[in-house]
């Protein structure tokens, strides 16, 4: 499910938690699914345990996984998760800062069309 690049620029936290966002986002992930237990994902990733559980808090905290007692970590129900100004705001920002970046490295307003819209169909199932 998860995978990291030792190499990557991206620390190691934040691999964790991207992907784990990008699989809830794609529905891989279900409402009250349990996530891997902290200590078997840093084994498999070969991380310190505290890393996995930085990324974890971190979903926590956006609403996305709730952390049950005993239970371990699974991700939360949908209804909890809903748009507020700010997240829309840091969705603006995400995308200008994105959008900002392709027009420097040449590409073209269709290239980058092409490229949302195929996002778009990954994460909302659309052909």
């Amino acid at each position: 499910m998860i995978s990291i690049d030792l190499t990557a620029a991206t620390p190691l936290v934040e691999q964790i938690e991207q992907q784990i966002r990008q699989a809830l986002a794609a529905g891989e992930l279900l409402p009250g699914e349990p996530l891997p237990p902290v200590r078997q994902l840093a084994g498999d990733l070969g991380v310190n345990l505290n890393t996995v559980a930085r990324a974890y808090r971190a979903l926590e905290a956006q609403g996305l996984v709730v952390a049950q007692r005993g239970r371990g970590t699974v991700v939360a129900p949908r209804g909890s998760r809903k748009p507020n100004k700010a997240t829309s705001n840091a969705l603006g920002v995400a995308m200008d800062q994105v959008l900002s970046d392709a027009r420097l490295k040449g590409f073209r307003e269709a290239a980058i069309r092409q490229i949302f819209e195929a996002s778009l169909a990954r994460f909302w199932q659309r052909g």
